[in-house]
């Protein structure tokens, strides 16, 4: 008998079979190997699960062998279909090809026939035009024979009636030179005394449209510098009104009011344009007396020429309580000015009856650092010109290379056109080319008129 720790005693087997074994599910059981200890009904349970996934492993295994084996006879099956269908199909195109052949060959024969037909009504053609060719150049040649020999004979003619004329010609010719020369001397003197006058009174009448064109065309090119202000103006500041000030009146050539957001106005330039060979004193104290009548703060001048101390690398500054500007750099003076126009009016609108903050705007706008903005601004315009004048010259370069290809290929059309006359014997006057009628080329966009 065998004890059982906190157990009753357990019988062994082969003893005591008469005897009926009673446990208690919660018997504690110490393992001999691992010496764990554990309950007796756990070891019944977990030996009953053993038992039952053994069972179904089993059950599992027999019925995948038996999908297989259908899986298997099911391909079978399917795979011998295939191939029934795959030789029915094969059978069907060698039968298609067999018939595509037969046609082919058949339309073969046929073309073979059509082009031997063709062939010999051609050359039976040929041979007749050929044959009425000859018969023609051989009339045409002794047409051209007899006609050589008139033409002889013609010039003969006229070679012997020109030289009697001649001689004749030359008789009155004399006689008449040698009647007209004694009138002709006689006024010769008074005719060149009469040129003498004209050319004296041409001269003082030269002299004094050239001045007067002098004048003009000074006073049309100064128009011209004020029309391309006020444009210029006009585009870079769509929102701000521009005012022409009309000939004959009092000002400025043109009044800039710089307008707000809101629509109000922030202040007001006055623009002069001037274009002349040397810079004019008069033009500031002018412009300040405009200033004061059109109640204008800032006054700017427009000049292509300059004071003589002013140095010839500045493009503006402020001369005489005005700004001297040049045409190129206007646009972006009048930005910069515009801008301090702006910052005023809201400065006087933030402190209002404060004439400090306009001193400090007037500061501001007479002081080295806005010059130096300004200066910014024109090299930043400068470099877009560079780059603007760059991108021309290789444009200008790729319009010259397009051309020179045009006349290549104008040349090698006229020459094929020419190769296939003179092998036609001129029966092609459809070819006649003239390279006169093809169209020219064109320049590229923006070459036309300038830039």
């Amino acid at each position: 008998m065998t004890q059982v720790a906190g157990g009753p005693a357990v019988t062994p087997r082969g003893e005591g079979r008469q005897e009926r074994l009673l446990l208690d599910p919660d018997t504690r059981i110490t393992c001999p190997h691992c010496e764990r200890e554990f309950g007796l009904g756990e070891a019944f349970a977990k030996r009953a699960l053993e038992a039952l996934v053994e069972a179904g492993e089993q059950l599992l295994a027999g019925e995948r062998e038996s999908v297989e084996a259908a899986m298997q006879a099911r391909v079978a099956r399917e795979a011998a279909e295939r191939a029934q269908h795959a030789q029915a199909e094969l059978a069907a195109m060698r039968r298609l090809i067999a018939e595509r052949d037969e046609q082919h060959a058949a339309a073969l024969r046929e073309m073979r026939v059509l082009e031997q037909s063709a062939a010999a009504a051609r050359l039976k053609d040929l041979q007749q035009v050929l044959e009425q060719k000859s018969g023609q150049v051989a009339a045409l040649q002794a047409q051209e024979l007899e006609l050589r020999r008139e033409r002889v004979q013609v010039e003969e003619a006229r070679a012997a009636l020109e030289l009697e004329a001649q001689r004749r010609l030359d008789a009155q010719r004399r006689e008449v030179e040698e009647r007209v020369r004694a009138t002709e001397a006689e006024r010769g003197r008074l005719r060149e005394a009469e040129l003498q006058k004209t050319i004296d009174d041409m001269r003082s009448k030269l002299e004094e449209a050239q001045r007067k064109s002098a004048q003009g065309s000074q006073q049309l090119q100064g128009e011209v510098l004020e029309l391309l202000l006020e444009e210029a103006l006009a585009q870079a500041f769509p929102t701000d009104a521009i005012a022409e000030v009309k000939k004959g009146v009092r000002g400025g050539d043109a009044v800039h009011t710089v307008m707000s957001r809101s629509g109000q106005p922030a202040g007001v330039i006055l623009w002069e344009a001037k274009r002349a060979q040397k810079w004019n004193g008069a033009w500031t104290a002018k412009l300040r007396d405009d200033m004061r009548a059109a109640g204008a703060m800032v006054g700017v001048v427009v000049t292509t020429s300059f004071p003589p101390d002013w140095p010839a690398d500045r493009p503006f500054g402020l001369h005489e309580e005005v700004w001297v500007v040049t045409p190129v750099a206007a646009i972006p003076l009048a930005t910069a000015l515009r801008e301090g126009l702006l910052e005023a009016w809201r400065a006087r609108l933030a402190s209002a009856n404060k004439g400090e903050k306009m001193e400090a705007v007037y500061d501001y706008l007479t002081s080295p650092q806005f010059a130096h903005k300004l200066r910014a601004v024109y090299e930043a315009f400068t470099r877009m010109r560079a780059e603007l004048d760059s991108e021309r010259a290789q444009t200008q370069q790729r319009w010259n290379r397009r051309e020179k290809q045009i006349q290549l290929a104008t040349a090698q059309l006229l020459g094929i056109a020419g190769d296939l006359q003179g092998l036609a014997q001129q029966d092609l006057p459809q070819l006649e080319l003239d390279a006169a009628a093809l169209p020219a080329p064109e320049p590229p966009a923006g070459e036309e008129g300038g830039a």
